[in-house]
């Protein structure tokens, strides 16, 4: 009989490889949407996508190599923490990205339109799919916690929020195409975005910060992974 907690180890370490395997067509799709429009929403959604896929690789691989019987516990801890900091760190650049296009476009004349349907589609089924790992990555911190899992859970819960305020803002491109206030809807979409990234970021930082350091030879803590 297979114990339970190789079953568990198991099944997140499937949900991580669904979740980077789902991930890899999302910066080609929101790319050819992007080119196709004229949004800001759009360009700031390509390039949080892009940023995210290298943090769910690494957080995969991390998570594959101490699952194995080869690190100690402290080297254990340090990859688990590199891995967390990954996460922070995508939703740090991608906030910055997403406050810098947007800060441009809002002091010049641009004007959001052209074919937004594509990216509202692929941002609605992202709302979907990002929402049930939300979800799973719940469950999976609540049975127990964990360095890589926990950030996932914030990852997860970002992306979907994030992908809601992206279809609300493609939404009104694709509705309202040739009204003043579709400018001023796709910009504060944008800025909404990534002013919760950057939310996301500091605390997934601070969670990491705050954790205590494990020596060699001794195993993690599992409540470490929570801020104070």
């Amino acid at each position: 009989m297979i114990p339970a907690r190789d079953k568990q180890v198991a099944a997140r370490e499937r949900t991580l490889l669904l979740a980077l395997i789902l991930s890899m067509w999302g910066p080609l799709a929101t790319g050819m949407a992007m080119t196709m429009s004229r949004s800001t929403t759009q360009v700031a959604d390509f390039v949080r996508r892009t940023v995210e896929l290298v943090a769910l690789l690494v957080s995969w691989l991390v998570f594959r190599h101490v699952s194995c019987a080869g690190p100690d516990p402290g080297r254990r801890a340090q990859l688990q923490r590199m891995a967390g900091w990954s996460v922070a760190l995508a939703l740090g650049c991608s906030s910055a990205v997403m406050f810098t296009i947007a800060w441009s476009r809002l002091t010049s004349a641009f004007e959001p339109g052209g074919r937004v349907q594509l990216g509202l589609a692929i941002a609605a089924l992202g709302l979907v799919t990002n929402g049930w790992f939300w979800r799973r990555y719940a469950r999976f911190s609540r049975e127990q916690s964990d360095t890589v899992i926990d950030a996932q859970h914030r990852l997860y819960r970002a992306k979907t929020l994030v992908d809601l305020g992206v279809v609300v803002a493609l939404a009104a491109v694709a509705g309202f195409p040739s009204r003043p206030v579709t400018r001023y809807v796709d910009l504060v979409g944008t800025f909404v975005v990534a002013t919760y990234l950057l939310w996301s970021s500091v605390r997934s930082g601070r969670a990491l910060l705050y954790a205590p350091r494990q020596p060699a030879g001794q195993a993690p803590d599992p409540a470490a992974s929570q801020p104070p």
